[in-house]
């Protein structure tokens, strides 16, 4: 014979003081309650009031074996949530169970153990009435020990709020570190991209043995020293062969550890003025250049200095692109760019080479000619 809704509701009344009563000493434990009967047995529900991110529930019998039980059921829609869980007990089986809760976060598991007698399985007992009566006034008991309970340990919970606070803070912080390293690779991944585009319009350039300062001597046609001293350094140009008015040209020239140097390119007309006074004076005007001196580098159409992130450029790569008006210097060995002159050129464009003073060398790096990276 089943038994009538008072009398469940009664038994559930029973087993949620006996849940109630084993959590006395730690409001945290899971709360064990009955639910319902169902299929000629009790379904019995395990739940803990405590919030989690990561959670586990398992049952087990008397003897420690594992049972089991409704998959974890969150109680909210947000992140963090209490978890809960069921499992259906029949008449004749271990009726002493156990409910144990798992944070996977924080490493703790929590215990409550609950013994439900045969009699209160669909097989109703004469002493059942005054049974209950009793645990009425037990349930008014330990009510009130749980709210006792709970107010004791609210100080408890706000610690760990606080705690879970400055992990999140901690976790903000390594995030936006991880965030800056990416956009710094990325940002290095593109100026390769342009360095390597840049280099696709490689050309050849020779030196003009009768465009170039009496104090300079040519080692062959791509290579210049200086025997100059060192106050006339800014006199001391050769000038290349080839001179550009179209598309894109890009060269690379070794300066080593020269203190001092000046790589760039002039117009036809100052190429001209130049020739005709043998070379003894440095260009006026019309010509983009980037010069190194006293450890600084210095831009001929800026009037401040040029920060770099390292100093050493013991290659300097030159691109020149005519149609966009534009000439780029780069950091070979770092594939990055030091500085770009953006100007409306005019007529042809000739590189020109200033080796610095006292027995200083630089010379043209040879470069294997490739197709434009277009599609790049």
């Amino acid at each position: 014979m089943g038994f009538s809704v008072p009398w469940t509701a009664a038994i559930q009344m029973l087993v949620l003081a006996l849940a109630l009563h084993s959590t006395a000493g730690n409001s945290h434990e899971p709360l064990i309650v009955l639910d319902n009967y169902e299929d000629n047995g009790i379904r019995v529900t395990c739940f803990s009031e405590r919030r989690f991110s990561d959670v586990q529930v398992l049952w087990t019998d008397s003897k420690g074996h594992n049972l089991t039980g409704s998959p974890i059921t969150p109680t909210s829609n947000t992140d963090e949530a209490s978890a809960k869980s069921s499992i259906l007990l029949k008449s004749g089986s271990d009726n002493a169970i156990s409910c144990n809760i798992i944070d996977n976060v924080l490493k703790t598991s929590t215990e409550s153990t609950v013994v439900i007698a045969d009699v209160f399985f669909p097989a109703t007992s004469p002493w059942m009435t005054a049974f209950i009566v009793i645990l009425l006034i037990s349930i008014a008991l330990v009510i009130a020990a749980i709210y006792k309970l709970k107010k004791n340990n609210e100080t408890t919970a706000q610690a760990e709020i606080r705690l879970l606070k400055k992990e999140m803070e901690t976790e903000h912080q390594n995030s936006q570190q991880e965030i800056q390293a990416i956009q710094e690779k990325f940002e290095k991944a593109m100026a390769e991209l342009d360095f390597r585009r840049a280099r696709s319009n490689a050309v050849n350039i020779t030196l003009d043995s009768d465009c170039k300062n009496r104090k300079l001597s040519l080692k062959d046609k791509n290579r210049v020293i200086s025997a100059a001293e060192k106050k006339a350094c800014r006199d001391l140009i050769v000038v290349a062969n080839e001179g550009f008015s179209e598309k894109k040209r890009y060269w690379e020239v070794e300066v080593g550890d020269n203190p001092e140097w000046e790589l760039g390119v002039l117009t036809e007309n100052e190429r001209g003025k130049l020739k005709n006074e043998k070379m003894e004076k440095p260009p006026e005007k019309e010509y983009w250049s980037l010069r190194l001196s006293e450890g600084q580098y210095h831009c001929s159409w800026k009037s401040d200095t040029i920060t770099s992130e390292d100093k050493k450029c013991p290659v300097v790569g030159i691109f020149l692109d005519w149609e966009e008006g534009m000439i780029s210097f780069y950091n070979v060995e770092l594939m990055c760019p030091v500085v770009s002159i953006t100007q409306e050129f005019q007529g042809k464009l000739y590189p020109f080479f200033n080796p610095g003073s006292d027995n200083q060398y630089l010379g043209i790096r040879p470069l294997s000619v490739s197709s434009p990276l277009t599609s790049l």
